[in-house]
């Protein structure tokens, strides 16, 4: 999947296996195309001959579905339509064939709950991707960890290639400032110099904390920053900074 809006496809498709080795292939499509369930098929074709195996080989399959999330109706007659279609594969008297070959068509404009007539997740998730894009915010309905997390990549994905590339730096800058304090908490901790735990922020004897923020001066880090991770005091960070410059200016490590 492409990182901004600008350099967005009309086709998405994700191809993922689970753990125990079934197959999905997943795919949103964005305008009305011909031939769609024939495509559908022709891609369902690939995972299932990936199995194959080179030598004896009984041609034992794992379940392969097939997801469609279309943002158009692709049933010609109106008295056909359904927002979703479980297929699978049946006889003539509607009985089950063969169970590891699924379809799962998703018409969205078939859907038409409002929040307040969400009943399952299932409903939950389908008017989250629906709606996802006139979202300022989270509803209350969707308060949950799983959507939120699907909001902040949204929110990534509609950034500007300048601004994901500021965003990148800004991961890499904090990861960066991670390293160096677990860093200067390690060589705390190998001196005996801190009792506890470290978990998230840096907890500890003040020797550990002036440890780390002697390696944060040193790294180029400034003094607010050092502030918040060591919650030394700004006056304790300068005299640090003031103790630890050597005859030129420069900063002095231990």
């Amino acid at each position: 999947m492409s990182a901004t809006v600008e350099q967005r496809k009309s086709v998405f498709d994700i191809y993922c296996q689970s753990a125990s080795g079934e197959r999905f292939i997943v795919e949103m499509q964005k305008a009305s195309m011909k031939f769609f369930k024939d495509r559908s098929l022709f891609y369902s074709t690939f995972p299932i001959r990936e199995q194959g195996k080179k030598g004896e080989w009984d041609f034992y399959l794992l379940p392969v579905y097939f997801i469609a999330i279309l943002n158009f109706k692709y049933d010609e007659k109106e008295e056909e339509r359904k927002f979703r279609r479980d297929v699978c594969l049946k006889d003539q008297d509607g009985a089950i064939f063969y169970d590891k070959l699924h379809f799962k068509f998703l018409q969205m404009p078939l859907f038409n709950k409002q929040e307040h007539e969400l009943e399952t997740h299932f409903d939950k998730w389908i008017y989250f991707l629906k709606h996802l894009e006139d979202f300022d915010h989270i509803p209350a309905i969707l308060n949950e960890p799983i959507f939120q997390k699907g909001f902040d990549i949204a929110e990534l994905a509609h950034l500007s290639g300048d601004q994901y590339d500021d965003y990148l730096k800004s991961v890499f800058s904090d990861n960066d400032m991670k390293a160096v304090v677990k860093t200067a908490a390690d060589a705390a901790f190998s001196d005996g110099k801190i009792e506890g735990k470290i978990e998230g922020r840096i907890e500890g004897e003040k020797k550990g904390k002036i440890e780390i923020a002697k390696t944060m001066l040193a790294a180029g880090f400034d003094l607010d920053t050092i502030a918040k991770i060591t919650q030394l005091t700004l006056t304790e960070i300068q005299t640090l900074k003031a103790s630890s410059q050597g005859p030129d200016g420069t900063l002095l490590t231990s």
